[in-house]
């Protein structure tokens, strides 16, 4: 089924996967640039409202093209708004598409999620427009079909109605701003986190800094999953799965690599730094507002998507 997407404005905070943790520098959580094709050149017309007129795929072979914050998606797969082990959330964004590696890792890591006490499956919420693309509102990653948000909330049912899965809300999982968790976090969700971030096909996952430091207080034994596992505003009510780009995959721009470890010390840090914020750097530029990208700023392949039938 398809549904009409609702517009809201944009919030800029949930830009925030656009920067590495390690070094709270812009490039390897998400502000990364594809490369430019002359297909492309010159034409300014807005890509979010291109692609988010875009009711269904395109009619090509599956391919991630481009970069997660800049970028689109070709031949995607939608996953069924219902499944055995999941719901799709929100349905009238229409924004349960992804490229198949990425359908096929959220049904997988639903399955793990209803072997878990008090958790029927999973709520999926936002993947990627049916082209991929920039997004009317809410994102600016999510555009190659690599990125799914995965609710905090347990399902206690998966026979939502459309109506109930517009209306439910999410839990938040955090208290003081992301600085520790809550009583409503659970060691379901560190189980469900850790076999996510096990997962070869994951290339990471943002959740908040208290969550981190959680999980690195009571992981036992192999702790290497621990690396994949990103600290950044915002993600206390889901944790965002960010996938590799898929093998073979020439179009696909992955990401800079993460820092090597297992990024304890650092989500450490962000604990301190939101509870004793650092002063302000007198010599910081000031921001710049987000500027709307174009089909210029877009590989020129995502032309060729948006002419797809």
């Amino acid at each position: 089924m398809v549904h009409k997407i609702a517009t809201v404005a944009l919030i800029l905070v949930l830009a925030a996967c656009g920067r590495d943790s390690a070094t709270r520098a812009p490039a390897a959580d998400g502000e990364d640039s594809a490369t430019l094709s002359t297909q492309n050149a010159g034409d300014e017309r807005v890509a979010k409202a291109l692609f988010g007129a875009m009711a269904l795929p395109s009619g090509q072979a599956p391919q991630a093209i481009g970069g997660y914050a800049r970028g689109c998606q070709a031949g995607a797969a939608q996953l069924p708004e219902s499944g055995p082990t999941w719901q799709a959330m929100r349905l009238s964004r229409n924004r349960n598409w992804g490229q198949p590696e990425l359908v096929d890792f959220v049904t997988d890591l639903s399955a793990f999620a209803a072997t878990q006490p008090g958790w029927a499956g999973l709520y999926v919420g936002d993947m990627a427009q049916p082209r991929g693309g920039p997004m009317l509102t809410g994102h600016a990653s999510h555009q190659s079909g690599l990125d799914a948000d995965i609710w905090m909330l347990p399902p206690a049912r998966l026979n939502l109605t459309e109506t109930e899965r517009e209306n439910l809300s999410s839990i938040r999982t955090d208290r003081q701003d992301g600085a520790y968790v809550n009583g409503d976090w659970s060691p379901q969700h560190e189980a469900i986190l850790r076999a996510a971030a096990s997962d070869p096909r994951v290339n990471r996952i943002f959740v908040f800094a208290g969550a981190k430091v959680e999980m690195c207080d009571n992981a036992t034994g192999d702790r290497s999953w621990l690396h994949r596992i990103r600290p950044w505003y915002g993600h206390n009510f889901h944790f965002h799965v960010r996938l590799n780009c898929p093998p073979g995959d020439a179009a696909c721009e992955s990401q800079a690599p993460i820092p090597p470890g297992d990024g304890c010390a650092d989500a450490r840090q962000w604990v301190a730094d939101l509870l004793d914020p650092p002063p302000p750097n007198p010599d910081a530029p000031p921001p710049q507002p987000r500027r709307e990208l174009t089909m210029a700023n877009l590989p020129g392949q995502c032309l060729d998507v948006l002419n797809s039938n």
